[in-house]
């Protein structure tokens, strides 16, 4: 399936400078995930729904709560510009 050339080849697309005890080792590891992915390719899994995760992962936070702050002054304080009770802000749209 995968053999010291082709590994060589595709380190040279990538760039990368391997030695040939590198090159030889990377064509066993590759070799050996090819070869499981073939067994993986071997089992029947047309009843098996599709997933986006092998365990079921569920939401754990909280929901929302909205409480007025008790110094709306001191908010105001800290923008860089405001407008009576509001912060101002720079007009973005145009208009056209």
């Amino acid at each position: 399936m995968i053999d010291r050339e082709l590994v060589h080849k595709v380190a040279l697309l990538a760039r990368l400078e391997l030695t040939p005890e590198e090159e030889e080792q990377f064509t066993t590891q590759l070799g050996s995930i090819l070869d499981y992915i073939e067994q993986l390719n071997e089992l029947d899994v047309s009843d098996v729904l599709p997933t986006t995760r092998a365990i079921d992962v569920s939401n754990v936070t909280r929901e929302d709560e909205l409480q007025p702050y008790p110094d709306r002054e001191a908010i105001l304080q800290g923008a860089p510009e405001q407008e009576g009770e509001f912060f101002k802000v720079p007009k973005i749209l145009n208009a056209e």
